[in-house]
């Protein structure tokens, strides 16, 4: 089964991504950069959901770890975020996310494409 990393520090939106997601992929969670990193160096996910604002590293430094990997360089990874400032899309699909999603996730048909998409493309 293909597996969605969700990588959330907040309890409600990852019960709420595993109510979406978890009768058609196998969700793993972590609530921490560190944790996520680690976990995906023993087993690659396919697809990444990774929250911006999280404590300790957040998600830009998360992602800057992952594209510096060469094991990983080629995960997608879906931005996932309460940023949904002017320009804020842009900001993050240029450093380096390939796609952005806002929270809370209010048409989760938005999540889902997004992520067939990923896995269309191939990471």
């Amino acid at each position: 089964m293909t597996t969605v990393a969700v990588v959330e520090d907040n309890p409600d939106n990852r019960l709420l991504l595993r109510a979406i997601l978890g009768d058609a992929y196998d969700i793993v969670e972590y609530d921490n950069g560190e944790d996520a990193l680690a976990a995906f160096a023993r087993a690659r996910p396919d697809v990444v959901l990774l929250d911006i604002s999280l404590p300790g590293m957040d998600g830009l430094q998360i992602l800057a770890r992952i594209r510096d990997d060469a094991a990983l360089r080629t995960l997608p990874v879906i931005a996932l975020t309460a940023h949904a400032m002017a320009g804020d899309r842009e900001k993050y699909l240029r450093a380096g996310f390939d796609d952005y999603l806002t929270k809370p996730i209010v048409d989760e048909t938005l999540l889902l494409r997004a992520i067939a998409r990923m896995l269309t493309v191939g990471g």
